[in-house]
């Protein structure tokens, strides 16, 4: 009897809630006509949007409400309302959802008072018939439960006037995903121009310096062979160790662009040498992705990176001795995964190499999920859509 009490107490309180909000309507309902009869006025005008807003902020207030009481969020399109005087007006009046929120304020106005009057003879009744069909009897409540059935009813009736029609969230959703794509892009460009500069440094005062000097010495090489062979040979010796570097610099470099190593052995592989060179003790499980066709290079260009960044993470700032790789084939993308047992603590929004790592992801419209609290473990988890 207690906790059925204690539940139509909430669910009385969640009335009185809506009551409030359905007094306050009557107050927004007269704003509303002053500001329609006022329209031919300038300052008619300027009140019309801001009444608007007003109604808005109510109208989410009460989304808010319902999906807090339900668990299902009842989401909200607005065209929204920039601009000079005039402009805000046309966009006010003729934004579909003005009408959907004033069409819920004038039925709230009646429904919200009502179902709140409902309650109070549900509570006379009810603590009389559940008193002793309840408290004394112990059989399960029959009376006070269906206070919270009016909640219900009044969750159900906001959620049917409130609710976007689905061209509106077809064009909402339409909007947020270019929205996302046009700051992916950016993102993508961004990345794309930092990588060039990063070849480029490396380059110049890598592989180009050594070249310079092995053309410096070739030449001296040359120009002492007639006159000092020892120091012609001498000099061939050095330009052969500069080529050797070169070489290794270039290789370097290539290895940034695109890793030979994912051409000839593939993904697994690829992440199975990287695991061996980290200088962790890494477990690295496939799941199946050496089976069947492989994924598309750039999906396994961005999933070796993700790794090879994490694992380096791991073993530079973790202080961990173990970590595991995870990669797991799904039917339309690849989800990685990086786990290491160190100290954790690591900011997801830190780092160059982080944010390195999730602007190529984002490139291939994937997503990065970084979970690190103090004491660990660092989990980051990678999905990329992928075609195999």
């Amino acid at each position: 009897m207690r906790e059925t009490v204690w539940r139509a107490g909430r669910a009385s309180v969640e009335l009185l809630r809506g009551a409030g909000i359905a007094l306050a309507s009557y107050l927004f309902i007269g704003v509303a006509i002053f500001a329609a009869v006022a329209m031919v006025t300038v300052v008619g005008a300027g009140v019309l949007p801001e009444s608007i807003l007003l109604v808005r902020k109510t109208a989410g207030y009460k989304r808010r409400w319902v999906g807090a009481w339900t668990g299902e969020p009842v989401p909200e399109v607005y065209q929204p309302l920039n601009g000079e005087v005039f402009a805000r007006v046309r966009t006010a009046v003729g934004d579909p959802a003005t009408y959907r929120d004033l069409r819920w304020l004038g039925a709230h106005a009646v429904y919200g008072w009502l179902l709140a009057c409902c309650a109070m003879p549900v509570w006379v009744i009810g603590l009389l018939v559940d008193g002793v069909w309840c408290g004394l009897l112990k059989q399960r409540a029959v009376v006070l439960p269906l206070i919270e059935r009016l909640v219900d009813l009044d969750a159900a009736w906001s959620r049917a006037l409130l609710l976007p029609s689905p061209e509106a969230l077809r064009t909402a959703r339409l909007a947020e995903r270019v929205e996302e794509l046009s700051e992916t892009r950016a993102g993508a460009v961004a990345a794309h121009g930092a990588e060039l500069r990063r070849i480029e440094r490396d380059l110049h005062d890598g592989a180009q310096a050594r070249l310079v000097a092995l053309s410096m010495r070739v030449g001296l090489a040359r120009r002492a062979y007639d006159k000092d062979p020892d120091a012609a040979h001498k000099l061939l010796a050095d330009a052969q160790d500069q080529a050797e570097e070169a070489l290794t610099e270039l290789r370097h470099v290539v290895r940034g662009i695109h890793p030979p190593i994912l051409t000839d052995r593939g993904l697994v592989g690829a992440v199975r040498a990287l695991a061996a060179g980290s200088g962790l003790e890494v477990s690295v499980d496939d799941d199946g992705v050496e089976d069947g066709p492989r994924a598309p290079a750039a999906v396994e260009a961005a999933a070796y990176f993700v790794i090879a960044e994490a694992l380096t993470n791991a073993a530079k700032h973790s202080g961990a001795e173990r970590a595991s790789v995870e990669l797991v084939r799904r039917k339309d993308r690849l989800r990685v995964a990086v786990r290491d047992e160190g100290r954790g603590g690591a900011d997801p929004a830190g780092g160059s190499g982080l944010l390195g790592m999730r602007r190529r992801v984002a490139a291939l419209d994937g997503t990065v999920e970084m979970t690190s609290p103090a004491g660990g473990p660092t989990l980051i988890e990678v999905e990329l859509p992928c075609v195999w």
